[in-house]
């Protein structure tokens, strides 16, 4: 046995290889690469001079992979950027340009809502600070090996979809696609594609790669589609609303529905919720709900008090039909001992392909969150007896 032989059999023994010893290795397999990537996110963290930068760059992470459509893995996370694959065949070109409008919307929709919250110095912040993002689509051979519990991919494709990231586009928010994905969608597909926006052609230079080409579109359009400052009021799409009055003034109901102890009790089919109790009751806490038969994870993430109501909001993780959700409480004074909620669950989209099965999600959503108020307003008046006994 060589030096070399026993340097891998020692790693192995170690616990960094998982292969055999005498395994060959594993021979290179097509893959979708996609990497979306943060734009501005440099100057936000070294500008912004906000403790919360950090953890809202977490959050727009955790949207970006909450929107995968396309059930591809997640390889590593760099900063401000994700690089996903998936191995096989390419999607279509109409499946990935969804992809892609999937993670800018429920980006930017992210981001607006943490605007719009005027008071806060998050808020100026963001406004102040373009964030948005940039998306690279490349399609060719990797090599997957696994060091310890990691994924490492590797090959010159893995280091051509790095390189694209820096190419010849002018403007921050765009999806880059490169000729070798193209080459595997007709030239109608494509165009078919990109009806909503112009695809131009572009090719970049790279040491040791070459000349690599591309063609690209700038994602600007779809700011159209972006939802409103008033997010979640009436009439908007991709939401469910029920309505039901608490016998207790708003600010006390807004105590309750906030009161993270008191979720399993009104919210159906909780059983449970785990928190940390020093953590409570902020902004940005985070806590698990036990829902059904999984796990759902809540995060608050804006406390408004306007001139006809108060809103609180919560953002929705792990939640496996309905990713990357918002659920807004509207409570607007009806008198010293009664207000109105409004409980609106927003979604970004229902990931079912059926389109049966998506009406039947909705369906259960609006049964599970009718019944909720409903359990939320006898608390609430049980609460109130027992607050004046």
């Amino acid at each position: 046995m060589g030096l070399l032989d026993e340097l891998q059999t020692a790693r192995k023994v170690a616990g960094q290889r998982h292969a055999q010893a005498d395994a060959p290795e594993a021979a290179a397999q097509p893959a979708l690469l996609f990497i979306p990537d943060i734009s501005g996110f440099t100057r936000f963290i070294e500008e912004s001079g906000n403790d919360r930068g950090p953890w809202l760059i977490a959050d727009l992470l955790e949207i970006l992979i909450e929107a995968n459509l396309l059930n591809m893995q997640v390889n590593e996370i760099q900063g401000d950027a994700i690089l996903f694959y998936r191995l096989g065949p390419p999607p279509s070109i109409a499946e990935l340009v969804q992809q892609c409008r999937r993670v800018f919307l429920d980006f930017q929709n992210y981001l607006r809502l943490i605007e719009r919250d005027t008071d806060s110095q998050l808020a100026a912040v963001v406004r102040e600070h373009a964030l948005t993002l940039k998306m690279i689509v490349h399609y060719g051979p990797v090599h997957v090996a696994r060091i310890r519990e990691h994924t490492k991919l590797m090959g010159r494709d893995v280091i051509i979809v790095h390189r694209l990231l820096k190419n010849k586009v002018v403007g921050d928010e765009y999806v880059l696609l490169s000729q070798q994905y193209l080459a595997t969608q007709s030239v109608a597909a494509v165009r078919a594609a990109f009806t909503w926006t112009r695809l131009l052609a572009g090719v970049s230079s790279y040491a040791y790669l070459g000349d690599i080409p591309y063609r690209y579109a700038h994602l600007t359009p779809l700011r159209l589609l972006v939802q409103g400052a008033d997010l979640g009021g009436q009439g908007s799409s991709n939401a469910v609303q029920v309505r039901r009055v608490l016998p207790v003034a708003a600010a006390y109901a807004l105590r309750v529905v906030s009161n993270l102890r008191l979720r399993p009790h009104w919210l159906t089919g909780a059983h449970g919720v785990q928190y940390d109790v020093t953590k409570s009751n902020r902004l940005g806490s985070t806590y698990k709900v036990g829902l059904n038969r999984g796990q759902v994870d809540f995060q608050a993430v804006q406390h408004f008090v306007g001139v006809e109501r108060l809103e609180y909001v919560e953002k929705i993780a792990h939640f496996r039909m309905f990713p990357n959700s918002l659920l807004f409480f509207f409570l607007e004074e009806i008198s010293d001992h009664a207000c109105l909620l409004t409980l609106e669950f927003r979604y970004g989209h229902v990931a079912a392909a059926s389109r049966l099965v998506r009406f039947g999600q909705l369906r259960r959503l609006h049964r599970l969150l009718g019944s909720s108020a409903r359990t939320l307003a006898g608390l609430c008046r049980r609460l109130r007896k027992g607050s004046n006994g």
